[in-house]
């Protein structure tokens, strides 16, 4: 069985395993309701909301879409596209309203003037991703969101994978609408997302959009402690378990352990010469859930990652799409901890080493920053 050090699915906690093999209860019931309470009000906490919070029994990729189509009253909306999942957001929006896409080589950061003269120019709404797995770089959100609110525009989005593993203050930061997944940041298997919105969010709202989507449905049923059709429960069992960690960790705590494993990751990289990814301006960010590092001359994608997995049984991500071969990428995310994060980059070492590639350990580095109980 694989180690799981991939930007998702992460590697399960026993107690979320124990918890998906509880017996079937009724969704109509009480003892769901109760259920369903618990996740919502601690997905607000992780969220960084007051308002309403919605769990749908789909993928990430359908909170995106329950996103933009209920709330695609706009003539036109903004999608930044400087990565993979940006490039979704741009291809769900085009089947609502009219797009412009804002395109940035991947990798790259966003140009905040380009995104305000696209506002400028009458885009009623802007989607973007905070953090973009497919590259390893955490985009400005806050700023975003602040050139936004000049244009009275409605601010979508993903925070997939940054919801439950880094900061995000969605009331706080004027975000609209946001959405995470269940197997990234939160520890939970996948099949479950959650799209939080805020009561500014509805004066956009579309009623043309997809039938199961419809966020108006589940706020109907969200006062009676309901989903408007048959949730996946097991997977409700999965998520609250585990929320119920998260709550254990505390949230700032499972925030720095996210932070201290990215930064161990990208200084071990970083010692050894290898180079990282993204390219930063002064708004954006390493992600603090994935680090995206380009493949050292000398060896292949097959005998990196494969090797690693091979011989170590561990999992690691590549490039994706035109990226294919050029980067690969460690999730640091979840459940996982420094002797997860450390047996990974061993391993990577010792496949390297072999190779002619690296010389030499930098492990020492990264089990440094492991120890440390300071990162912001």
């Amino acid at each position: 069985m694989d180690l799981l050090m991939i930007p998702g699915p992460v590697q399960l906690h026993e107690r979320i395993i124990r918890a998906m093999a509880r017996q079937m209860i009724g969704h109509r019931t009480k003892d769901f309701s109760e259920i369903l309470e618990y996740c919502t009000e601690m997905l607000k906490k992780c969220f960084g909301t007051k308002h309403d919070v919605f769990i749908i029994s789909g993928s990430g990729t359908a909170g995106m879409e329950a996103a933009v189509a209920s709330f695609s009253k706009v003539r036109r909306i903004t999608c930044i596209d400087n990565g993979k999942f940006g490039d979704r957001f741009v291809r769900i929006a085009q089947r609502y309203t009219e797009v412009d896409a804002l395109r940035f080589e991947w990798g790259t950061s966003i140009d905040l003037d380009a995104v305000e003269m696209s506002l400028a120019e009458g885009s009623e709404a802007v989607a973007f991703v905070h953090n973009e797995t497919s590259t390893g770089i955490l985009n400005p959100a806050k700023e975003i969101a602040k050139i936004a609110k000049k244009y009275d525009a409605l601010v979508i989005m993903d925070g997939i994978t940054s919801v439950g593993g880094d900061e995000v203050k969605m009331d706080e930061w004027g975000i609209d609408v946001a959405i995470v997944g269940s197997q990234k940041c939160l520890g939970a298997p996948p099949g479950l997302c959650a799209v939080a919105v805020n009561e500014r969010a509805w004066e956009f709202y579309n009623e043309r959009c997809p039938f199961y989507l419809d966020l108006m449905a589940y706020r109907k049923k969200a006062k009676d402690l309901q989903t408007p059709y048959t949730p996946a429960i097991p997977l409700f069992f999965a998520l609250h378990e585990a929320l119920k960690i998260i709550e254990e960790e505390g949230l700032e705590n499972r925030i720095r352990r996210h932070r201290t494993m990215a930064k161990a990751v990208r200084e071990w990289a970083k010692a050894l010469g290898l180079e990282l990814f993204p390219k930063l301006n002064e708004y954006s960010a390493y992600s603090n859930t994935v680090t995206a590092i380009k493949m050292p001359n000398g060896i292949t994608d097959r005998e990196l990652r494969g090797g690693l997995r091979e011989e170590y049984g561990i999992l690691v991500s590549g490039g994706q799409e035109h990226l294919k071969g050029k980067i690969f990428r460690i999730g640091t995310m979840g459940n996982v901890g420094r002797r997860e994060v450390i047996a990974t980059l061993a391993g990577l070492e010792d496949v390297m080493r072999r190779k002619d590639v690296i010389e030499g350990s930098a492990l020492d580095v990264a089990m440094e920053v492991l120890a440390s109980k300071t990162q912001k």
